[in-house]
């Protein structure tokens, strides 16, 4: 009987593994995780009536491998959107809350009159963003960071107010170092077909019918996903509590031989590595230099979470909405607080309130290596200058992500070429997760699920195409 091992027990690589089952029946499957759990950084505990997460709370239904894993899994009934009664969200400026404008594309605004209302910008801001309808696109001279982007055709206010920190809630990144092409590459893309971005997305969003809730989550929290998919394994040997040092060639140079922690080696015909770039980079070392040295080079922020849940007599001001984001400039580490409670129904009992706050930065500080009760005290702060919520929390949950985030920095394409390249050299070893080509629950499925097409190509004698 032939052997697969998948390496990394998040999102990925239980993707990796459910579809090898699939790809290869009669291959013994084996999935290693360092860690004590499988799941990644889908973390859900169940606390008191309260369902806290420690990582990620919903995925994108434009992405269609969240949605659609959940329907094969039998899920479908179990998917909520979020609480549609009150769905604003908020910029901090200061301790100002202003709330986001309708007509908001993604991150880019195409309404100035109900933009002028918030106060998020100036007058002069407002008229230099008026401008960027009638600005000529930019010669095409390779890529560009999202803030060199944004600022010229936008402006820098309108970059560091409203773009960067919605764009911060996804990456944790810092918009200077970040590639366009990597990340918003649809923007360049309309600027060159339509001449501005604020025509084309207008021209894009022409009324096709009644468009689905954008974000999905389940009813119990994000665990269900990692329970009903470690469920549904039926021939995969899960080992919890062991790391692999090193990867190479088996001996006689066919499959691959995995070292584990202790001295122990598995041979495989196929490997899955489903593990953050620096760790790739470590386990591939002696195999492939190259490939090595291009998984080294993409950066990783780290990050903290701090939930924190209180009666809703002690929360002063409304819950009004999802949250709100902070922009880098205001000089601090929190990136954004979602207040859960009023997010997703079913999150708090009732006459509760449960809200999460996000601190870390890329290039920033490293709050992963705050204690507990500092973190706890930060996220207090927080709460308390911009909520007013001055109680005791009836508990709170920390939970850190040290270099969780994976940054698609300038020449981030040019490494994924490198690693298609390089692994073209090794059949039969793929490598997924969100390194590559996007962060969220959707993209780490699909790129599980086509790094197990293409080991199963590779042992079968196919080819993709």
């Amino acid at each position: 009987m032939s052997r697969a091992v998948v390496v990394g027990g998040g999102i990925a690589g239980l993707a990796a593994a459910l579809r090898l089952e699939r790809l290869l029946p009669g291959t013994e499957i084996v999935l290693v995780e360092a860690g004590p759990r499988l799941g990644g950084k889908i973390h859900t505990e169940q606390v008191s009536g309260f369902v806290v997460e420690g990582g990620p709370d919903s995925f994108l239904t434009i992405k269609p491998r969240g949605v659609g894993l959940c329907e094969e899994l039998g899920l479908a009934g179990r998917l909520v959107p979020r609480d549609p009664r009150d769905s604003r969200t908020y910029v901090r400026l200061g301790e100002e809350l202003h709330p986001l404008p309708a007509g908001l594309t993604g991150m880019i605004p195409t309404r100035l009159d109900t933009l002028a209302s918030t106060g998020i910008l100036s007058a002069d801001g407002l008229a230099r963003l008026a401008l960027e309808p009638e600005l000529p696109p930019a010669p095409e001279n390779g890529d560009e960071s999202i803030a060199a982007f944004v600022t010229r055709r936008m402006g820098r206010e309108a970059y560091e107010r409203l773009v960067e920190p919605l764009m911060s809630g996804i990456y944790a990144g810092d918009g200077e170092q970040l590639s366009l092409a990597a990340t918003f590459p649809q923007l360049r893309r309309l600027e060159l077909e339509h001449g501005s971005v604020m025509r084309g997305l207008l021209a894009r969003s022409a009324p096709t019918g009644s468009p689905g809730p954008p974000f999905l989550s389940l009813q119990g929290g994000m665990g269900e996903l990692v329970a009903a998919v470690v469920g549904r394994l039926a021939g995969t040997r899960a080992v919890t509590g062991r790391s692999v040092a090193s990867v190479g060639l088996a001996p006689g140079g066919r499959g691959y031989e995995l070292r584990l922690d202790g001295g122990e080696t598995l041979t495989a015909a196929a490997v899955v590595l489903a593990t953050p770039a620096y760790a790739t980079a470590a386990l591939v070392e002696s195999l492939d230099a190259e490939l090595a040295e291009a998984h080294a080079g993409i950066p990783h922020a780290s990050s903290a979470l701090v939930t924190l849940a209180y009666p809703s007599s002690d929360v002063p001001r409304p819950l009004d909405g999802y949250g709100y984001v902070v922009p880098r400039v205001e000089g601090s580490d929190v990136l954004a607080c979602t207040w859960t409670s009023s997010k997703w129904e079913g999150r708090a009992p009732a006459g509760h309130a449960l809200v999460r706050v996000y601190a870390g930065r890329f290039g920033g500080r490293e709050v992963t290596a705050d204690s507990d009760g500092e973190l706890v005290a930060r996220a207090r702060r927080e709460v308390a200058e911009t909520l007013g919520v001055r109680a005791e929390p009836l508990f709170a949950r920390v939970q850190r992500w040290q270099r969780g985030s994976p940054q698609y920095v300038l020449g981030h394409l040019d490494r994924l070429a490198v690693v298609e390249r390089r692994l073209a050299e090794h059949p039969g070893l793929a490598v997924a997760g969100a390194a590559y080509r996007g962060v969220g629950i959707p993209d780490c499925i699909a790129s599980g699920e086509e790094a197990a097409q293409s080991v199963a190509d590779a042992l079968t004698g196919r080819t993709n195409g």
